[in-house]
């Protein structure tokens, strides 16, 4: 039986063939938008970012920002809470994971939380919202309630649940101090390994 020749396909031919990828939707755009404008006050810290650099660096024209988000404070409060939102997705699904050890399960949670805002975007963003404690709205206090709630579920699998809650708030807390201190998020992440180690003994 001979066998059939293969036709060569050209490139073009080829990408001609696939079908096309979906088109960005409006929600595409806007939550790229908000990752851009999020890395911007990062690099540049919130009072030195101007609406511009964040429309330049989201490759959109600067009316159109403003057509997404009327003010410097409402783009920030946005992308603040799209970042805090999903960390919080990221949380539960690292903390659900049962087949991992308790230990790296909370070190892994505790770096998604705080470990991987430590540098500028740290420092300028804590000044930012002690200067102004409504910038952020509801999710400066609902966000950091869900995080301490996934926490002690997780130690609660394993010790009692009275004792659960005190164990997560001392880590909490030990989070917060050393991420103030931390030069760097492997820092962080050492100190933090050793106050996780020292309390769930």
């Amino acid at each position: 039986m001979s066998s059939v020749p293969a036709v060569p396909v050209s490139g073009s031919a080829l990408a001609a063939s696939l079908p096309s990828p979906p088109a960005p939707t409006e929600s595409d755009r806007r939550s790229a938008v908000l990752e851009s404008a999020l890395l911007t006050f990062a690099r540049f810290g919130y009072q030195k970012t101007s609406m511009n650099e964040v429309a330049r660096a989201a490759r959109i024209s600067r009316p159109g920002l403003y057509f997404l988000f009327d003010s410097k404070p409402a783009l920030f409060r946005a992308a603040a809470t799209q970042a805090l939102l999903r960390d919080l997705e990221t949380i539960e699904r690292v903390l659900a994971d049962t087949a991992t050890p308790l230990d790296e399960r909370l070190v892994r949670a505790f770096d998604t939380w705080a470990g991987s805002y430590v540098g500028p975007l740290t420092a300028d963003i804590s000044a930012v919202i002690a200067d102004n404690p409504d910038l952020l709205g509801a999710v400066v206090e609902t966000a950091p309630r869900r995080f301490e709630e996934l926490v002690t579920a997780a130690i609660a699998a394993r010790a009692s649940a009275g004792a659960a809650a005190p164990v997560a708030q001392t880590l909490i807390s030990a989070s917060l101090g050393i991420k103030h201190q931390a030069a760097s998020r492997d820092d962080y992440l050492a100190r933090m390994t050793v106050a996780i180690g020292v309390v769930l003994r």
